[in-house]
């Protein structure tokens, strides 16, 4: 049966455990192939771009070509394969990464999605496509040292483009 409140994507990543760990759980790494910005903060301390957040941290995104800052709460951080985190109205993020030979797998579930018919479209389909692409460039981003996300353009340029 479907559901509109809960998805789960999955992707394998030639690298590391370690190495995806820490794209997700670092200013630094995050801040390449996701995010234009990304400021963590445990109370009034603001984390430095290569010390893994932790949980109870504080964070401030800034969307690539998006003026939109999404203010959120690490919820779980294990500092090895598991991050999870609020994701706006959009309900809560959770990483999970698994170790498969000389690979990781990513396994991201987002749940608590609202199931209003606006939501249903706005945020369940659009988190869907969006972390498809995402998890995607993430790939692109620790196999190949590429990324595919179109950078430094204003949200009007990027509608309808795939990689915005």
């Amino acid at each position: 049966m479907k559901t509109w409140n809960t998805f789960t994507k999955r992707i394998r990543i030639n690298k590391p455990i370690d190495s995806v760990y820490r794209s997700w759980a670092t200013k630094g790494q995050i801040e390449t192939w996701f995010l234009e910005k990304a400021d963590y903060f445990l109370g009034s301390k603001q984390r430095q771009a290569d010390e893994l957040v932790q949980k109870g941290d504080s964070f401030l995104w800034k969307w690539n070509n998006w003026d939109f800052i999404e203010k959120g709460q690490v919820l779980e951080a294990n500092g090895k394969d598991l991050i999870s985190f609020t994701f706006g109205s959009g309900g809560i993020v959770t990483i999970k990464l698994i170790e498969i030979a000389n690979s990781t797998e990513i396994e991201l579930t987002q749940k608590d999605i609202p199931t209003d018919d606006k939501s249903k479209m706005e945020i369940f389909v659009g988190c869907i496509t969006g972390w498809t692409f995402w998890l995607t460039n993430l790939k692109a981003y620790l196999e190949y040292s590429v990324t595919l996300h179109a950078k430094g353009l204003q949200q009007e340029e990027t509608k309808d483009l795939v990689n915005s």
